[in-house]
C-alpha cells in the first residue's frame, strides 16, 4: 500500500546529512551546487522507496550518484507526519514483513516492527465477525467456521488458495495468465457472500479497489506475501522505512528541494532543476518519480492510463481508555453501505503513534471523494461509525486531520506488464511501482533493476 501528498518545492536545494548509526535525518544549511557537483556518475531523479533502493544499488557498486528530491523530505508516498503528538502516516499504509526485497534492504530490527492480528474483523449486520488465520490462530478460525462471512466452504478454499500461491514462485506468479481478481475469485469458487463481506474490503482497500478489478497476478503476490509474513507498522511510522535507507547512503548524496522540470532524452545526460541549474549524469539517469509525471518530466506524449487509484484517509484523536478494543485489529466494511472501507486503531498496533493517554483512529475510505467537503466527509465518517461502535464513544472523537491522495497507487487492472524493461530511451531508465507490482516491495525491486540495466548498457558500451 503506498501512498502520496504533493508538496511545494523550493527553489534552493537543501543537502542531507547522515548520522551512520541512526536514521534520524538532519538538513545543512542551503546553498548552491558548487562546481563540482554540476557533474555526477548518475543522477537519480526522486527519493521514494524506488530512487532510494537505484541509490542503494549505486552506493554498492561504488558509482558515484545524486539524488533530487522535489520535496522536503524522503520518502516519496511513504511519510509519516508528526502532529499534536501523534504519528500520522499519508494514507492507510501497512508494511508486510514477507517482502522479499524488503527482507533483503532493511534492518526490520532497528524499524521496531509492530504487528497486527493476523485476520479482521468484519462489521456485517450490525454486530462483528472474526475472520482469522487458520495457522497462526487457529482456533479463532475453527470457532468462526459457522459465521455469516462466507460459508465453510468459502473458509477451506482460503486454505487451498494459500497452499496454491505457497507452491509457485514470485516470478511464476508475476508472469502468470491474468484475469481481474473479481473474476479469478468467482472461478475458484468462493461465494458472493466472502467476496461482498471479506474480499471486497479487505483487498479493496490494499488495491484501493472496491471493485476488484485489479490483476490476479497481484492479488496472489499479496496473498502469498501475507501466508508467509505479518502486517506490521514501524514503531516510527511508515516513514522509517525510507528514512532507514536514506540514512545508510553517503553524505550529500541527496538533495531535497530540488525540483527536475526536465531531462534532456538527446543522451546528454543533463537534468534541468526548477531554480536554473543543471547537472550532468556521465553513465544515466534513473526516473523515480510517479506514473503521471514521467512523461511530463521526459516531454514525451502521454500514454492512454487507466484511472489512478485514489483514498481518503482520516484520522481522529480519542481517549485510550474510551476505545472500545484493544485488540491490535483491522475493522472492515462488510455491510455493503457507507463510505468508511476500513478502520483501526492505531495506538492499538504500535502505541507510539500517540502521546500518553490518547489513542489514533485511522478511518479509510476508497476514492477521491473531491466533491464532499472534508467538514462533510468528517460528520458522514462519524455517523458511520457511530453505528458500528455507539455514539457515545465515537461523538468525543477529535478530527485531526484528512489526506486526500490522488495518486495512491497505479492502476493495475489487466493488462498488466509487471517485469517492464527500465530502458525508455538512450542512458535514461524508469523505476517505480507502476513498472513493477504496486507494492513497497515492487518499488524496492524497480529501483535495483533500473541500475542492473544501466550497469549491463555500460558494460555492452563503455563508452
Amino acid at each position: 500500500m503506498s501512498l502520496t501528498l504533493s508538496l511545494p518545492s523550493l527553489p534552493t536545494p537543501r543537502r542531507f546529512s547522515f548520522q551512520p548509526r541512526s536514521v534520524q535525518l538532519s538538513i545543512d544549511s542551503p546553498g548552491s551546487f558548487s562546481p563540482s557537483e554540476r557533474q555526477t556518475g548518475v543522477v537519480v531523479i526522486g527519493a521514494g522507496l524506488a530512487g532510494l533502493a537505484a541509490a542503494t544499488r549505486l552506493h554498492s557498486e561504488n558509482i558515484p550518484f545524486l539524488v533530487l528530491e522535489a520535496s522536503d523530505a524522503v520518502g516519496g508516498r511513504v511519510r509519516t507526519d508528526p502532529v499534536a503528538g501523534f504519528l500520522l502516516d499519508r494514507g492507510f499504509q501497512i508494511f508486510i514483513t514477507a517482502y522479499p526485497e524488503a527482507k533483503r534492504l532493511l534492518d526490520y530490527q532497528a524499524l521496531d516492527l509492530q504487528k497486527f492480528y493476523a485476520g479482521a474483523r468484519v462489521y456485517y449486520g450490525g454486530g462483528f465477525h472474526t475472520v482469522a488465520d487458520p495457522v497462526l490462530h487457529f482456533w479463532d478460525s475453527i470457532q468462526t467456521l459457522t459465521n455469516p462471512i462466507g460459508t465453510v466452504l468459502d473458509k477451506l478454499l482460503i486454505g487451498l488458495a494459500r497452499l496454491r500461491v505457497l507452491s509457485r514462485s514470485d516470478e511464476e506468479i508475476l508472469a502468470a495468465d491474468e484475469v481481474p481478481t473479481i473474476e479469478f475469485l468467482r472461478k475458484f469458487g468462493f461465494s458472493e457472500s466472502i467476496i461482498g463481506r471479506f474480499f471486497r474490503p479487505f483487498f479493496g482497500g490494499v488495491f484501493f479497489d472496491r471493485e476488484l478489478e485489479t490483476t490476479s497476478r497481484l492479488f496472489d503476490f499479496i496473498f502469498k506475501c501475507l501466508a508467509l509474513g505479518d502486517n506490521t507498522l514501524p514503531a516510527k511510522g511508515i516513514s522509517a522505512i525510507p528514512e532507514q535507507l536514506a540514512s545508510k547512503l553517503p553524505t550529500g548524496s541527496v538533495l531535497l528541494n530540488s525540483k527536475v522540470v526536465s531531462v534532456d532524452r538527446s543522451g546528454s545526460g543533463t537534468v534541468r532543476l526548477q531554480n536554473g541549474d543543471t547537472i550532468k549524469s556521465e553513465l544515466g539517469v534513473v526516473v523515480a518519480v510517479e506514473e503521471p509525471e514521467v512523461a511530463k518530466l521526459l516531454g514525451l506524449k502521454p500514454a492512454e492510463k487507466k484511472p489512478a487509484r485514489s483514498t481518503v484517509c482520516l484520522y481522529f484523536s480519542a481517549d485510550r481508555r474510551q476505545i472500545p478494543v484493544r485488540e491490535p485489529i483491522l475493522f472492515l466494511n462488510g455491510s455493503g453501505k457507507g463510505i468508511v472501507n476500513n478502520m483501526f486503531f492505531a495506538t492499538n498496533v504500535a502505541p507510539s503513534y500517540g502521546p500518553p493517554g490518547k489513542a489514533l483512529v485511522s478511518v479509510s475510505l476508497i476514492g477521491l471523494y473531491d466533491a464532499v467537503s472534508d467538514a462533510d466527509l468528517t460528520a458522514q465518517v462519524i455517523g458511520e461509525l457511530s453505528d458500528w461502535f455507539g455514539e457515545s464513544i465515537v461523538g468525543s472523537w477529535e478530527h485531526l486531520r484528512t489526506y486526500r491522495v490522488g495518486f495512491a497507487q497505479p492502476n493495475q487492472s489487466p493488462p498488466t506488464n509487471l517485469v517492464q524493461d527500465p530502458r525508455i530511451g538512450s542512458g535514461i531508465y524508469v523505476c517505480g511501482d507502476h513498472v513493477t507490482s504496486a507494492t513497497f516491495d515492487g518499488a524496492l525491486v524497480s529501483g535495483g533493476r533500473a541500475v542492473e540495466a544501466l550497469l549491463r548498457d555500460r558494460v555492452k558500451s563503455p563508452n
